[in-house]
């Protein structure tokens, strides 16, 4: 009897089993007949703000192409180290589209990079935004938007404080964070779990307020300058000791996403970020009353400028189909000249055309922080794309390391020179 029962559940499991796999047999192949004789493109957006939004924006572009099917992998933050992509270009299953930041960079990837140079929106793309992606008077990327970074600050909790006028200054900078700290507002969220915060955003700025960033970044890579030796990097270490000494606890620990909610939820009044963050603003704390300043690193009044520039271009891999390639610059033309795909860059992304083609007149705040400083003539230009490659990730390390307190100040400097000699020597 035992042996009969042991059988019929035995009978009973198998039947269950290949029931299952009929089942999952049956989803595949309708997943099958779903994407039979559509043309799969695959997008690597580096943008996590905009994930939901894109995947919108693809879905309005699969219903005016329908035999087309976009698939949207989005990295970011801690994970965008590019390591994901460089495994998948060498085994060969790379995306059909994905960014490159230019110069260096475009020159290091220029083997996967579609020649892009008879694409229509080449005519409508704002002078020196294809600089960076210009080898031989190719063009090999088109523009991802306009961007600035500073400090982003909560106008009612400055006026809480009883902040009239905004800090221009280093001094006035820690003047603010005192008022703010006297009144119970935690003055800065320091989100530093991220290294690009530190190694692209911060130490970007040291470059920035160089009399003139080309010759001395020309001069480091032969020999002529010193990082340890120059002011405007000892002024940023002076600038990230301010928001440690005034920010949260745990900064190493505190990532993009703790960041932004202390922030919006109004815990902090301070955040050094940029205008991408505004559809993430825009989810947290609808119409929240924000603004953004430049990064006061010294007391030189002169410098009250925003960095901006273009941060990334969508590039179309060389390696993939010729029928893959024809869709993908199709889809990325669409993107900038289609009323639906500019809807969706300006009043759904918020970002600040790099195209003269495109209004935008729903940016929010921020953006329009950008716009008012930049007719002002007062921008700093965005200097990392000249970089050697693979310094800005030790840049970052050397800081993170330096806010746990595993290097000293001089340590810091140091590092960074040895960084930069290494990396230009390569």
């Amino acid at each position: 009897m035992k042996i009969h029962f042991v059988l019929i559940y035995m009978v009973i499991i198998l039947i269950l089993f290949l029931t299952a796999c009929q089942s999952n047999a049956e989803t595949e192949t309708k997943k099958a007949e779903q994407t039979k004789g559509k043309i799969i493109l695959n997008v690597r957006n580096p943008k996590v703000e905009i994930s939901t939004q894109f995947e919108q924006m693809a879905n309005a572009y699969e219903k005016e192409n329908p035999h087309v099917d976009i698939r949207i992998h989005t990295v970011g933050g801690a994970a965008d180290d590019l390591s994901d992509l460089k495994a998948q270009m060498a085994s060969g299953t790379g995306p059909d589209i994905f960014t490159n930041n230019g110069y260096e960079n475009a020159k290091l990837w220029s083997k996967y990079l579609e020649d892009l140079s008879d694409q229509p929106w080449v005519d409508n793309a704002f002078e020196n935004t294809l600089t960076p992606m210009k080898i031989n008077g190719n063009i090999y990327g088109m523009p991802f938007n306009l961007e600035g970074y500073g400090f982003i600050y909560n106008k009612d909790l400055f006026k809480q404080a009883g902040i009239e006028a905004l800090p221009k200054t280093l001094t006035e900078l820690i003047a603010v964070a005192e008022k703010l700290q006297q009144v119970g507002i935690m003055p800065f969220a320091n989100g530093y779990y991220e290294e690009w915060k530190l190694g692209d955003q911060l130490v970007s700025v040291a470059f920035a307020q160089q009399e003139n960033p080309e010759a001395f970044i020309s001069g480091l890579n032969h020999g002529k300058e010193k990082i340890e030796d120059n002011q405007k990097f000892k002024d940023v270490v002076n600038v990230l000791e301010t928001t440690l000494k005034y920010g949260n606890k745990n900064p190493l620990t505190t990532d993009y996403n703790m960041e932004l909610n202390l922030f919006a939820n109004g815990q902090a009044a301070m955040i050094q970020q940029g205008n991408w963050i505004q559809p993430l603003i825009d989810q947290l704390s609808p119409n929240m009353n924000i603004g953004m300043m430049p990064i006061p690193i010294n007391d030189e009044r002169n410098n009250d400028s925003l960095v901006v520039g273009v941060p990334n271009y969508w590039v179309v891999n060389k390696q993939t189909t010729a029928l893959k390639k024809k869709e993908a610059k199709k889809f990325l033309n669409w993107m900038v000249t289609s009323k639906q795909g500019k809807e969706y860059l300006t009043d759904y992304f918020k970002f600040i055309p790099a195209f003269d083609n495109m209004e935008a007149d729903n940016l929010g705040p921020l953006a329009n922080e950008i716009i008012r400083y930049s007719k002002a003539g007062k921008t700093f230009s965005i200097n990392w794309f000249h970089f050697p490659v693979g310094v800005r990730a030790e840049f970052s390390s050397a800081m993170q390391l330096y806010v746990g307190k595993q290097l000293n100040r001089d340590q810091l400097l140091q590092e960074f020179q040895k960084s930069w000699e290494n990396a230009a020597s390569q």
